[in-house]
């Protein structure tokens, strides 16, 4: 049964959110100490929390940028929200179609073609074959292939990987879009190109959650939500959150 929101106006719900790794104190020298102690069960386990109740809600047509340092937990976030990741506690709902851009290309058969992986990427997204048929074309031309499009996968530069399953993404249009730093994609020229489309989307209402390092985003985001040790520490207008997140910074 379709889960309704609080808020018929409310795309995405994170509540309470609390997430723990398990991590191994290991110091050992070798992989053989490594093995031997695993098998005796001489390594200390702990947890680490990497999400502290984390709690907030999206509504339509916003774009939210979420900023913080490397390992305070945006990625994990964006993880948890799209369904990769189930947290330890609290619950992410979203309601309507999500387009995660997470880690560009990583689903890809090498050995099959790039065409192929449009159809097969496209599919995994939930879009029907008459659907992507609709957009071939336009995902062709935005990822700027050529011919290359012909050829398999495992050909592909990592750049290219990186262009083709953007233009995926940001072709099919999902009603929700999660993007995690990705937006360093090819030369200049095409990181142009998307932020571009992404302003277009924008324009038509769709709802995007963006994990930056990059000030840029401000331009395409109203709000931010800084996290920090895994807290939400402000949740806020996307300039001025900026701005207490790089003057946080530089004092360390």
């Amino acid at each position: 049964m379709k889960q309704i929101p609080h808020d018929e106006n409310c795309v995405l719900e994170v509540h309470d959110v609390t997430m723990k790794f398990s991590r191994y104190d290991v110091g050992v020298d070798s992989l053989k100490e490594l093995i031997v102690r695993a098998f005796k069960g001489d390594l200390r386990r702990e947890k680490f929390v990497c999400l502290k109740h984390v709690s907030f809600t999206i509504n339509r047509g916003e774009a939210v940028a979420v900023i913080g340092r490397n390992g305070v937990g945006k990625s994990t976030l964006l993880k948890i929200v799209s369904g990769i990741l189930k947290p330890t506690s609290g619950w992410a709902r979203t309601y309507g179609r999500i387009s995660p851009l997470l880690k560009l290309g990583a689903g890809f058969d090498g050995n099959a073609t790039g065409m192929e992986n449009i159809y097969l990427n496209a599919a995994i997204m939930g879009y029907t074959k008459k659907e992507i048929d609709a957009k071939i074309d336009e995902i062709i031309e935005f990822s700027e292939l050529g011919d290359f499009i012909y050829s398999p996968v495992k050909t592909y530069s990592s750049g290219m990987m990186a262009r083709l399953g953007f233009s995926i993404a940001i072709s099919m249009e999902s009603e929700i879009m999660l993007i995690d730093e990705i937006l360093a994609v090819g030369d200049m020229a095409f990181q142009q190109k998307c932020y571009d489309k992404l302003s277009q989307l924008r324009a038509k209402g769709l709802t995007f959650l963006i994990v930056s390092h990059s000030s840029a985003v401000k331009k395409l985001c109203d709000r931010a939500i800084w996290i920090e040790r895994g807290h939400v520490v402000e949740d806020g207008p996307a300039a001025e959150t900026f701005e207490h997140y790089s003057q946080a910074m530089m004092k360390k």
